[in-house]
Formats: C-alpha cells, sequence, structure tokens
C-alpha cells in the first residue's frame, strides 16, 4: 500500500490544505479591513454632519439679529475667544469638541427703497419714511430724490467649523435679504 503514487497524493492534500488556510486567512483579513474602513465613512460622516449643525447653530444665532449688519466684525452675542466665534462640547464632557467662526459677514448688494414703494398701512415701511410736511429749501434729501431712509440688502455669511479632534472642516455659507437704514448701508455696502 505504500506505493510511491500514494505518498505522492498526500504530499498534494498537504500543499492544498496550505494554500486553503492561506486564502481563508486572505478572506478574513480583508473582511475585517473592510469592516474597519465602513467604521471610518460613517465616523467621518457623522463628523461632517455635526460640523454642518454647529456652522448652520452660529449662522441661525447671526442672522435672527442686527449685530451681523450694525457690527459685522462682532456678529455674535457672546463669543468663545475671539469675537465671531462659538465653542460647541458635542458629547457633554467638558471639552470643547467644535470650533465654529462666522467670517465677517459681507454685503453683496444693496438698493434703497423709493418712498412710493412704501405701504404706510406697515409699521416697518412708516419707519423708512422721511416725514411728511414741507420740504422746500431741503435738496437732496429723501424726499425730494424720491428715496426713503431703508435699503433692501443682500449678506452673504460663511460659517466654518473645525473639528478639535480629527482636524476636520465644514464651511457653510448662507445668503440673507435684510432692509437696514442707509446709513448701514453707506459703511457697509460699498
Amino acid at each position: 500500500m505504500n506505493s510511491p503514487v500514494l505518498q505522492r497524493q498526500r504530499g498534494m492534500t498537504l500543499i492544498m490544505a496550505l494554500v486553503m488556510l492561506v486564502l481563508i486567512t486572505l478572506l478574513a483579513v480583508s473582511s475585517f479591513n473592510l469592516g474597519k474602513s465602513s467604521i471610518q465613512v460613517v465616523n467621518n460622516m457623522q463628523n461632517r454632519d455635526e460640523g454642518i449643525a454647529a456652522s448652520r447653530r452660529v449662522l441661525d444665532e447671526a442672522i435672527s439679529g442686527t449685530r451681523f449688519f450694525e457690527t459685522p466684525e462682532d456678529a455674535l452675542a457672546t463669543p468663545c475667544g475671539d469675537s465671531n466665534k462659538r465653542c460647541h462640547d458635542i458629547n457633554g464632557d467638558g471639552k470643547v469638541d467644535i470650533v465654529t467662526t462666522l467670517q465677517k459677514p459681507a454685503c453683496v448688494k444693496a438698493r434703497t427703497i423709493k418712498t412710493t414703494e412704501l405701504d404706510l398701512a406697515i409699521e416697518d415701511d412708516r419707519n423708512c419714511t422721511v416725514g411728511t410736511g414741507n420740504t422746500f429749501g431741503m435738496a437732496g434729501t429723501g424726499s425730494v430724490t424720491g428715496n426713503s431712509l431703508c435699503a433692501d440688502s443682500t449678506w452673504e455669511i460663511t460659517a466654518t467649523s473645525e473639528d478639535q479632534q480629527v482636524a476636520s472642516k465644514v464651511e457653510v455659507v448662507q445668503g440673507v435679504g435684510v432692509r437696514v437704514k442707509t446709513d448701514n448701508v453707506d459703511t457697509s455696502c460699498k
């Protein structure tokens, strides 16, 4: 029974078993790496979403008041460190996870509202009126040019959130239209 053919077959069985063992090991390692990559992708997406949410919170805070067009370099009421920065503790451990910086809001365009466009039944429009009465000798005033005291302005506001642990950065840009006094337009929209 110890023929040379049987001995060669036993050797071939051993080689095939080793090849199969190597293939199974490679399959297990690649499955592990694929799972690890998937977890990293999900973690990166979560960090990105948290950064976007932080940026949107700061943008909402900025445009909910008048500071962004009255004092654009100091648009946030209570900043974190420098002006126009907000710190976020996402997981509640007492450490800053995300720092959001609000760039100085920029006035993109402005258009002075004509007095003929105002509806005096609306209080906001009444606040834009130059006034009624005699305008003799008032050259250059709104009543002569037809301009009101208000302007429609369009602003671009950018918030950048940076994750302090993984150093990821997200930038969110939002446009907003605001009716402002013409003196704010003159100083901000040049």
